[in-house]
């Protein structure tokens, strides 16, 4: 039986070969239908993953109590602001409990360009971590140093074309078109970050102090009247903040995270709240989770046209092959033979489409993913197939079979004498 079946499997691989030129069109609609379903399942898994770990290691996200979301969106994504700040004595405090590894405090509000401006610590270029244990490195340039130093994210400083010793001035808010700069206080790029596909790519770093410094002379959101206090005086004033819109906090063991985290709702000086970074992202994602399922569903049906074509291909050279299967039904060949064998016969161009289409999704991601990684922050990667990938591929494989049976019944049901009265 295995002896037959490889026969007539030799033997369609032999037939598909004489009809290669109209079969080819087919194996590369089959290809480029894997290539496309593929490629949008990979770089969804992997946009979620980099979403997901926009950074790690962060056990708690603590700030003023409000919406988890909320607190995240802007305290990770530098989207939206703050209803409330936290106290920098409840920072303190916090960053000094046993069960504390370590804190990076945040403060926003200001901008440049559009840009968000984020005031921190050297904490932040120390312990931040992304794609699980990434540091943050310079592509140019050195980390803050002076008062008035500011370390620009890869795709800020791309776009505005900013390079290292360069003089900006920061603008008070970060919306509006008509914002106030801090133009009598400048500050210098004095590094710029390799990019890393996160929110940090689209943000400028400054010194916790130089936050306070800026806005020295400024009361209520407006400068005050009669007073400017330059560059050089302001180093004389207590820079230390007075409050931060939120925290990043690593733990010693994250075992206690749950503890901690209920003591810091429970905090009593002022109302906080500690979210759990991975448990909020996870929601985030599930919102949008119908887009992504949609545009998986548009490349499905481009697999299955792909498919339909093979079964059209197909049924449409059976007109020209009665001749040749009602040959092979006077040779011996059983009815079970010839239905056997147009259905190899779609199998091997559906195997061969698929193996093709995974080709070429791999040549395409070696050559564009460092392409991506260097101007865009967008890292895919060469992988083998994940489980989701497979089952994929098992189901085109199983879909082009299915394909392939229509017209292999067809032959199935095809008479010798049929075969052998077609006029030539």
């Amino acid at each position: 039986m295995m002896r037959r079946f490889s026969c007539l499997l030799r033997l369609a691989g032999k037939s598909a070969w004489n009809r290669r030129g109209t079969l080819g069109v087919v194996v590369f609609s089959i290809a480029l239908s894997t290539a496309l379903l593929l490629g949008i399942e990979k770089l969804r898994t992997q946009i979620r993953e980099s979403f997901v770990q926009s950074v790690s290691g962060v056990d708690l996200i603590v700030g003023a109590r409000g919406g988890d979301m909320q607190l995240m969106l802007y305290a990770i994504f530098h989207l939206g602001g703050a209803t409330n700040n936290m106290g920098w004595d409840s920072a303190r405090k916090i960053s000094e409990r046993d069960e504390v590894a370590w804190t990076i405090p945040i403060s926003l509000g200001d901008s440049h360009k559009g840009y968000p401006v984020v005031a921190t610590t050297d904490a932040f270029f120390e312990h931040y971590r992304f794609r699980g244990d990434r540091r943050l490195r310079l592509a140019e340039g050195k980390w803050l140093g002076t008062l008035f130093d500011v370390v620009m994210g890869a795709e800020a400083a791309a776009k505005l074309g900013y390079s290292p010793m360069r003089k900006i001035a920061l603008s008070h808010g970060n919306s509006g078109t008509h914002l106030t700069e801090h133009a009598d206080k400048p500050f210098t790029v004095a590094g710029i970050l390799a990019p890393t596909g996160t929110p940090v790519d689209r943000s400028l770093y400054i010194g916790l102090p130089a936050m306070e410094a800026i806005h020295v002379d400024w009361r209520g959101g407006a400068p005050i009247p009669g007073l400017r206090v330059s560059a050089e005086q302001v180093t004389r004033f207590n820079l230390e903040p007075k409050s931060i819109t939120a925290m990043l906090v690593g733990l010693e063991k994250r075992s206690r995270v749950f503890a901690f985290q209920r003591a810091v709702n429970e905090w009593k000086s002022e109302p906080l709240m500690g979210v759990m970074p991975g448990v909020v992202m996870d929601r985030m994602w599930g919102m949008v989770n119908t887009g992504e399922r949609a545009l998986l569903l548009v490349s499905a049906l481009v697999t299955l046209t792909g498919l339909a074509g093979l079964a059209a291909a197909i049924l449409a050279g059976l007109g020209e092959r009665r001749r040749e299967l009602a040959i092979l039904r006077s040779a011996g060949a059983r009815p079970l033979d010839i239905l056997i064998l147009t259905a190899c016969e779609g199998g091997l161009i559906v195997v061969s489409g698929v193996l093709c289409g995974l080709s070429a999704l791999f040549v395409l991601v070696a050559a564009v993913s460092p392409i991506l990684a260097d101007k865009y922050g967008i890292f895919v990667y060469l992988s083998p197939p994940a489980a989701g990938e497979w089952a994929l591929l098992g189901c085109i494989c199983l879909a082009g079979l299915v394909a392939s049976l229509f017209p292999a019944l067809r032959a199935y049901r095809m008479s010798l004498s049929d075969g052998l009265t077609i006029s030539i």
